[in-house]
């Protein structure tokens, strides 16, 4: 998930789960025919061979997007009723000159990086308000409202205490690789650090882990960036989490984030200061394929909406719901959502636009997080269960698989939930696209089972345009390749079946899907 510390969560998941490296574009293969754990994407073109299939527009809310990226440039969405930078709205669409797409997250010069996390936004707007207030004196609502905030209270100073915690084993990491650095005049390479002698014991435990990230095939410079990235990020999600963000955004952005009624504004530079996260998504669903260029996306003949509404932080309710809005607005039928958060306080109105997508016959697609938690026991948002009691059937909840059959066949980082989590689809070691000199790079999450689902997903809307929302999640559940043995159950040793943490019992593959249509 974007919002939980992209690039940190990045570095953890190489230093915490190596295994041998995973062939690139495994995504796009089959367990049957290659004994892979891909959705199939290869043998269901194969099976579709002599048919035609139609555009289908995919959005991705989410981080930016590097439109001119030489495997994504000529896949990017295009506003044809927009003259380019005339800074008039032509199409009268409320947004002026989105000719790529929108950015929630923009002002007229500035774009928002780096947010406070929602728990963090709570706890300091309840601690303006009841600084003023006598708490001794408050009643009924209101004093329910104070004892549930001092619950937030107590979660975010422990949620505080444990990313200062997260930053010092970084800072240790960094001053681990000073010294060995220093060590060898300046330079740091594979052997300098294997030929080092640790001086303590600590430094004994980060050499160890040296080696699983060496394993992995990352190299120093690599590591180096991810060490760096991850630092700077936690420091400044500590700095957004302990001030109040909401004056600096209307600096930035220009509206207020507490009127939720605001819809038109931002601006139009779809890429933003950190496009890592969207570009690296964008690049798994629909990277050209077959241009004998860097990599092949699950799809073709798609197009890819950039929607900017996910910083580095949380990302805040109002934005998203517009966010969803304007994707189905201007004419996507899939929207990828690899983001996500576990407090929501204005879900009702992502409740809406959630609802509003389902009118218009929307699928949303949403990676179901990256803490190896049981989304039945502990909710994120958003989700499908609305305030309202109902729940929508446009929407796909994808879990993190891995591409090698055996009991880590489940990415260990995943959500999971047998009520909660429809499917699994490839989530480890994802080889995709990246932003900035046209680069490739690997990342793992359910932020990259998410796009490969969306994937499958835009394969089938493209070839059986006659299918609702609705039919489609039918389908891709339906057609799940299964997996008789168990599987390790994320952040444990012990295992389950895959029938026990998903809804469906397996892994989307669309050819299995296409399979079953034709028939």
């Amino acid at each position: 998930m974007k919002s939980l510390f992209t690039a940190l969560t990045c570095f953890t998941f190489s230093i915490s789960f190596a295994q041998e490296k995973a062939p690139e574009n495994w995504p796009t293969l089959d367990p049957l025919k290659d004994k892979i754990y891909g959705v199939g994407a290869e043998e269901a073109y194969k099976t579709l061979a002599g048919k035609k299939g139609k555009k289908v527009i995919v959005a991705v809310i989410d981080s930016g997007v590097d439109t001119e990226h030489e495997d994504l440039k000529n896949i990017i969405w295009v506003n044809e009723d927009e003259i380019p930078n005339n800074g008039i709205d032509d199409d009268n669409n409320g947004y002026i000159d989105d000719v790529n797409g929108w950015s929630f997250l923009g002002g007229k010069e500035q774009d928002i990086n780096y947010e406070a996390t929602e728990m963090a936004r709570i706890f300091q707007k309840g601690k303006r308000l009841y600084t003023t207030k006598d708490t001794l004196k408050l009643t009924g609502e209101e004093l329910k409202a104070f004892e549930d905030w001092k619950q937030i209270r107590i979660a975010f100073n422990e949620e505080l205490a444990e990313q200062q915690k997260q930053l010092k084993g970084i800072g240790a990491f960094s001053d681990y690789l000073l010294n060995v650095k220093n060590k060898n005049n300046g330079t740091l390479t594979k052997e300098a650090i294997k030929n080092y002698t640790p001086t303590n014991e600590k430094e004994e435990k980060i050499q160890k882990r040296m080696k699983l990230i060496f394993m992995m095939g990352i190299d120093v410079a690599e590591l180096e960036t991810q060490i760096t990235e991850g630092k700077e990020m936690l420091e400044h999600i500590i700095q957004c989490n302990t001030m109040n963000m909401d004056s600096l955004r209307t600096i930035i952005v220009g509206d207020n984030p507490n009127d939720l009624t605001e819809r038109f504004y931002g601006c139009n530079r779809v890429k933003g200061p950190d496009a890592f996260h969207g570009t690296h998504v964008a690049g798994i669903i629909a990277a050209s394929r077959n241009n004998n260029i860097g990599i092949n996306g699950i799809a073709e003949n798609i197009i890819i909406m950039p929607i900017r509404a996910v910083p580095n932080g949380d990302e805040r309710d109002k934005d998203i719901a517009n966010a969803i809005r304007y994707a189905v607005d201007n004419g996507a039928t899939i929207i990828n959502m690899s983001f996500g958060k576990y407090y929501s306080p204005d879900k009702k109105l992502v409740d809406e636009a959630v609802a509003y997508a389902l009118s218009k016959d929307v699928l949303l697609i949403h990676a179901a997080g990256n803490e190896s938690k049981d989304n039945d026991v502990e909710l994120s948002f958003p989700n499908r269960e609305l305030l309202s009691g109902d729940t929508v059937k446009n929407w796909i909840q994808v879990g993190a698989s891995s591409y090698k059959a055996g009991k880590t066949l489940i990415g260990d980082f995943s959500n999971y939930g047998q009520k909660k989590v429809d499917v699994f689809a490839p989530g480890v070691d994802i080889y995709s696209t990246v932003p900035d000199n046209n680069a490739y790079k690997t990342s793992s999450g359910t932020s990259m089972a998410s796009p490969a689902t969306a994937g499958a997903a835009a394969i089938i809307r493209s070839f059986y345009p006659e299918l609702k929302a609705e039919e489609v999640r039918t389908i891709l559940m339906k057609s799940v390749v299964t997996y008789k043995k168990k599987v390790r159950i994320p952040g444990s040793k012990k295992k389950k079946k895959v029938k026990q943490l998903c809804i469906s019992g397996g892994f989307v593959n669309v050819n299995n899907a296409v399979q079953m249509l034709n028939k």
